[in-house]
């Protein structure tokens, strides 16, 4: 079974291989959601809590929030649901998914750290990963930079490159 562990606070995850039968003990019979606590993975894992999110099974169903089961059922699924993007306006589809009960026949659990421990993990907790586009609406970027009402914002403003024809980046204003 694979672990993807996600920390939001850095923006990094990590997939880690776990073989050992007693450390995936504890997340077996959990529904999704639940939070957990990340001691029984190993000595670095101390004072950890990870919330589970989600996975997919062996042949690649994802589990799905609200259906209490650890089995595959095929729903109806229209927009709005996740396991499914319509590709034309009030299409539905019948589709497999798994239930939000984690078993032993899943090939990845998605796991997001809620609380960190003692102890750095290596290319999880100890690396930043810079966000990609800063916000959009003005109380927004008041709200990251700790601006007061007064002060302009149009300094703080992170540009989006735009790609016109034939020249190289053009910076939206």
């Amino acid at each position: 079974l694979q672990l993807n562990i996600s920390f939001p606070a850095t923006g990094c995850q990590k997939l880690i291989e776990v073989d050992d039968e007693r450390k995936l003990r504890i997340f077996y019979e959990k529904r999704m959601a639940t939070e957990v606590p990340a001691d029984p993975l190993g000595d670095e894992w101390k004072g950890y809590v990870v919330r589970i999110s989600g996975g997919n099974d062996k042949q690649g169903f994802p589990m799905k929030q609200g259906v209490l089961t650890h089995g595959r059922v095929r729903l109806l699924l229209s927009k709005g649901h996740s396991c499914y993007r319509p590709r034309r306006t009030g299409e539905r589809k019948r589709k497999s998914v798994r239930g939000c009960i984690v078993d032993a026949n899943l090939s990845v659990l998605n796991l997001v750290i809620v609380k960190k421990g003692e102890k750095d993990i290596p290319g999880l907790t100890d690396s930043t990963v810079p966000r990609r586009l800063g916000p959009k609406r003005a109380s927004k970027i008041r709200k990251l930079f700790n601006l007061a009402k007064e002060d302009d914002v149009r300094q703080y403003v992170v540009r989006r490159p735009l790609t016109k024809e034939g020249k190289r980046y053009v910076f939206s204003r």
